[in-house]
């Protein structure tokens, strides 16, 4: 009798999920191609089949794809990039990435048409619990290492946490903070539509731990349509607590994130700085605010709170200082615990050079007759990367018209790809010997990042990093891949927009989002985009049957 019990639980769990679809997912969007391709390997194995069904009329997968791959092919033969050193692997491991993405979601598109649409909700039910397992066990770590319950405003071990703390939040994708963000931003929308509260709260709750400034902006946008034309009473008092969340954590739990949005937006739209009195002028350095303060006064006062520190250490004044920070109890019975002292190297960001900023700066050095933007001493810039960016790429098609219909190439100008390949370490490793730079590449969008992330953390926002699909599209493919991107991708799930729900919101977020990162290049997102959207439709398909009996 227990046996056939436990036989019957063992079926029953294994009824509730298509497990293959959620290994797949959990290896696939890990941050590592070395995981991401056995994950291509291993559902094969498990799931094998080859029929793509690629058509130019109705078709079953995106025809985005496959015309990426006959671009690249038409363009390394009108620019004979084939002719150039080092170019062919490059171009090989490009339609590598194109031939992956179609493997991806050929196998997503299976799992949904051969499942039960609540099998393939109970399987992102898992992997959504999975990603906010991992990450508040992120926060939880922190949280342990520094013994303070909030990191975000924890100015400890030279600022390691404080504004970064998001950066750490990483989920099971153990890829950037946003990836993060963005997976979690999927999962308020989905969730919303489906009335499962729980779950959408602990999805915003992740969101707001990555930090993602930009996420939550997007998030913003999309929320408040959703707040006055898709909601019904229960749905509202859901956004509601949404966006008390937000609006606790920019105030209360991380402040200075507020602050940080509130100075980028200044430099976006030139607003300048309040004019400073002359009274604090008057001030020394060390009392004054860093907001009142040029890039080299700052560099004056940090040296400054550095000589004071030791001075105090080498006072034996400064022992009964020491002493005095305990826990003391007032005459009203209120327990008072002194703060430490801000103004010491400790609290203060730290002057070494990250290690990741090390490689940047060795190329710029080798590399100053090609790079006039990053070899400016100059720390303040007049624009914003990401409205440069626009302009490079003009330009670039001013001076290379022929261009402008199939672009430059597969990494000869703006992708994921061209970065791997120059060698600097940004999105992954590669051979040194095989190191290839496109000299458009470097003169523009190369020269560009390293201008903005060879500097301090204040520069390193996404406003200023040139990635952007948008421009990958473009840049590299032409009209020609704009016009894929759009009419072969984006038209094909959009076509079905009676049968959306979430499905809607998802794709307006997803092509927000696409300003800010290659994400086909990365592999991550857009698999689980492409799930969701295919299950909304599959939905939308089911109604229409239903209503139709």
């Amino acid at each position: 009798m227990i046996s056939n019990s436990s036989f019957f639980n063992i079926k029953k769990l294994k009824a509730f999920a298509d497990w293959k679809l959620l290994l797949f997912l959990l290896l696939f969007l890990d941050v590592k191609l070395a995981v991401k391709i056995p994950a291509i390997v291993i559902i094969y194995l498990l799931q094998f089949d080859f029929k793509f069904g690629f058509s130019f009329k109705n078709s079953r997968l995106p025809v985005f794809y496959p015309a990426m791959i006959v671009i690249g092919i038409v363009d390394i033969v009108i620019n004979k990039n084939f002719q150039v050193h080092n170019y062919m692997p490059v171009w090989i491991i490009g339609i590598f990435f194109w031939l992956l993405c179609i493997l991806a979601i050929h196998q997503i598109k299976l799992s949904v048409e051969r499942n039960d649409a609540q099998i393939i909700h109970n399987t992102l039910l898992i992997f959504f619990i999975i990603n906010i397992t991992v990450s508040f066990l992120n926060i939880a770590a922190i949280i342990y290492e520094i013994g303070t319950l909030n990191p975000y405003t924890y100015q400890g071990q030279y600022q390691k946490y404080f504004l970064s703390t998001g950066d750490f939040i990483k989920g099971l994708t153990f890829d950037t903070s946003t990836t993060n963000a963005i997976i979690s931003a999927f999962g308020v929308i989905y969730y919303f539509y489906l009335r499962k509260p729980v779950m959408l709260l602990l999805c915003m709750a992740v969101m707001l731990l990555t930090g993602s400034n930009y996420t939550n902006l997007v998030m913003l946008v999309i929320l408040i349509p959703m707040y006055f034309f898709k909601s019904d009473k229960d749905q509202k008092s859901l956004l509601m607590i949404c966006g008390i969340l937000l609006t606790v954590f920019m105030v209360k739990i991380s402040p200075q994130n507020s602050g940080y949005v509130i100075a980028s937006f200044k430099k976006l739209a030139h607003i300048k700085s309040k004019r400073i009195k002359p009274d604090t002028l008057a001030l020394p350095l060390t009392p004054r605010a860093d907001s009142t303060l040029t890039w080299e006064e700052k560099r004056q006062k940090l040296a400054m709170l550095y000589l004071d520190s030791l001075s105090a250490q080498r006072n034996p004044a400064s022992k009964t200082i020491t002493a005095k920070r305990q826990i003391f109890i007032t005459d009203a019975g209120q327990i008072y615990i002194p703060k430490p002292y801000l103004h010491v190297p400790l609290y203060q960001g730290s002057i070494a050079t990250p290690a990741g900023q090390v490689p940047l700066l060795k190329f710029i050095a080798a590399h100053k007759k090609d790079l006039p933007l990053a070899t400016k001493t100059d720390p303040t810039f007049s624009k914003p990367g990401k409205i440069t960016v626009m302009l490079q790429t003009l330009n670039y098609f001013k001076q290379h018209p022929v261009k402008i219909a199939a672009g430059g190439g597969m990494g000869n100008f703006s992708s994921k790809l061209a970065f791997r390949v120059s060698g600097i370490g940004v999105t992954g490793g590669y051979p040194a010997k095989y190191i290839y730079i496109n000299h458009d590449f470097e003169v523009n969008h190369l020269d560009l990042y390293l201008k903005f992330f060879s500097k301090r953390g204040d520069y390193h926002s996404l406003t200023n990093s040139p990635f952007s699909v948008y421009d990958q599209m473009l840049s590299e493919y032409g009209l020609l891949g704009l016009a894929a991107l759009f009419a072969g991708y984006i038209w094909f799930f959009v076509r079905d927009h009676k049968k959306l729900t979430y499905g809607i919101p998802i794709i307006a977020l997803t092509l927000i989002v696409f300003f800010i990162d290659y994400w086909f290049e990365q592999l991550s997102i857009m698999v689980l985009f492409e799930l969701l959207l295919f299950l909304n439709i599959k939905e939308g398909k089911n109604r229409e049957v239903g209503y139709a009996k």
